[in-house]
């Protein structure tokens, strides 16, 4: 029995390993889409001067928690600090909610980075690496919950 190699790629092509299949492009897209467009959405609102209750403005109610106890959900803010965040104002933007300013440079980076890639077919850059997009989430995650606990214990 003969072997016949595989036919040969155009020198231009990128190699198999890093082309992504269309699932996952269609995923990368949709993600890094709605990403800049929560982004977009925040340039476009006008921060509340309380420094929670801009999400009010898109036509959502106010939130369950401080409807319901009184006191600030982990999330409150976050809309707000957005909104500054996408004017530059980072010092606003962590008075509202530290961990939201966290969220949103995430947001900043990879969705932009997702949607190119997607697009492309192939990562841009690199794949991302599971333990530092993990410590990522982690540290956004308990910044969020620290922000919220010391608003609770002395009322910032």
């Amino acid at each position: 029995m003969s072997y016949s190699p595989p036919p040969a790629e155009p020198a231009d092509a990128p190699p198999r390993a890093w082309r992504l299949p269309w699932p996952q492009r269609v995923v990368m897209v949709g993600a890094g889409a709605v990403l800049v467009a929560l982004l977009i959405t925040a340039s476009r609102l006008t921060p509340s001067p309380q420094g929670l209750g801009t999400h009010q403005r898109l036509g959502l109610p106010m939130c369950s928690l401080r409807v319901w106890f009184g006191i600030r959900c982990p999330s409150c803010g976050m809309t707000t600090s957005w909104a500054h965040l996408t004017r530059g104002n980072l010092p606003a933007a962590v008075r509202c909610n530290s961990g939201g300013v966290l969220l949103g440079l995430a947001s900043i980076v990879s969705g932009p980075w997702l949607l190119l890639s997607g697009l492309r077919g192939r990562w841009l850059y690199g794949p991302p690496h599971e333990w530092i997009t993990l410590g990522i989430g982690i540290g956004i995650i308990a910044v969020t919950l620290i922000d919220w606990t010391l608003r609770l214990t002395f009322g910032w």
